[in-house]
């Protein structure tokens, strides 16, 4: 129940951000850093792969307990990873048209090909697949060999052409040139230039749902919870020092998940999960979390279907009196929230948290009737 308030916490914090009524008015810690970094709204991602090491520890050492064959399991996995990598593809291609008034379907040539599911997807896969096998201390090995690994290809490979790295231009790194000669025009639409989930920062990425592993065993153990809770508080504080000060050297950043990013953000879940389950299961606080609960049993329904109406809410146009046509989404803002909330910011957060509150009755009234739905 700890980790499914602190998925639900996580999951409910990427709704928040992702649907302010104005992209224009955003208050700061509800944007991502510009570049180098980092904000609130930089802990949901990690903190999410963080979770899925932590479900996959879990979960594959309670099935292995039980008896279940490996190669049952690597068949669960990978068809869960391409159900996951599809849901996000379905999302990029969603609603397969520009515009519901011309009809005009979304070009394939530029569909984007990384995305927030992918990345999970991925993650997933990879770790789930090499946890069956390997002991702790070798997937320790394997989380410090991602982070030096990522960190001497990004700081010491120069660029095609001879042109040496700059991290603090975007395009100018090893992850953004392989991304560029392998994903083309499948780029993020911001820049076509980078995608804050290429290829190449899918490693320290990966690292930090080993991290999560390395929780979910902890997790497993006969430990009393209240000494797993100061482990991880002490974990943590270790791993947020250590990513500041790996940050001299290789600077915290989202946008290409940076070593230092991993580590730092890796310390923070830990903490953040400690809390959650010394509120859960040292204070018995379980009652008052139900809404946490709820959005974390459904993760990733809300996630899709959050990204289904948003999309549809922006693709369907109103025409006004004026003549003029907007999309619907800014109609309700305009008309619901700007039109007597005078200070911009505050409106669009108004704007998220209804979108939040909204979405917490659906998944609620799931819950009370045990509609999980899984991968």
């Amino acid at each position: 129940m700890a980790l499914d308030v602190f998925r639900g916490a996580t999951i409910l914090a990427m709704i928040l951000v992702n649907n302010p009524g104005s992209w224009s008015h955003i208050y700061g810690p509800l944007r991502h850093a510009e570049w180098h970094g980092w904000t609130p709204t930089d802990l949901v991602f990690p903190f999410f792969l963080f979770i899925v090491g932590v479900a996959i520890a879990l979960s594959v050492g309670r099935r292995l307990d039980d008896g279940v064959r490996r190669g049952t399991l690597v068949r669960q996995i990978l068809r869960r990873g391409l159900v996951l990598f599809g849901l996000g593809i379905f999302l990029n291609m969603f609603p397969f048209v520009v515009d519901f008034e011309t009809f005009q379907l979304k070009s394939v040539t530029t569909l984007r090909i990384p995305g927030v599911l992918q990345r999970i997807a991925i993650c997933y896969i990879v770790v789930a697949l090499i946890t069956l096998w390997l002991r702790a201390r070798t997937l320790g090995y394997v989380t410090v060999a991602c982070l030096g690994g990522y960190w001497a290809l990004m700081t010491l490979v120069p660029l095609p052409g001879g042109l040496a790295p700059d991290l603090s231009i975007p395009e100018q790194n090893l992850g953004a040139s392989i991304d560029r000669f392998v994903l083309g025009s499948h780029l993020w639409s911001g820049t076509r230039t980078w995608d804050p989930e290429g290829i190449l920062s899918t490693i320290p990425a990966l690292a930090t749902t080993l991290f999560g592993v390395s929780v979910g065993r902890l997790l497993r153990s006969s430990m009393a919870r209240g000494d797993q809770v100061t482990r991880l508080f002490v974990r943590g504080t270790l791993l947020v020092i250590v990513g500041y000060v790996f940050d001299w050297f290789f600077p915290i950043n989202k946008g290409i998940w940076t070593s230092s990013y991993a580590v730092f953000t890796a310390g923070q879940a830990m903490c953040a999960l400690a809390l959650c389950i010394w509120f859960v299961d040292v204070c018995g606080y379980r009652r008052a979390l139900r809404p946490f609960i709820a959005y974390g049993v459904n993760p990733i329904t809300v996630f899709v279907m959050s990204g289904v109406v948003g999309r549809l809410l922006t693709t369907i146009r109103v025409t006004e009196g004026s003549g003029k046509s907007i999309a619907l989404k800014t109609w309700i803002y305009e008309g619901c929230y700007a039109s007597w909330i005078t200070i911009p910011k505050l409106a669009s957060l108004a704007f998220a948290l209804t979108w939040v509150v909204g979405w917490y009755f659906v998944l609620s009234w799931m819950l009370r009737r045990n509609l999980i739905v899984k991968v």
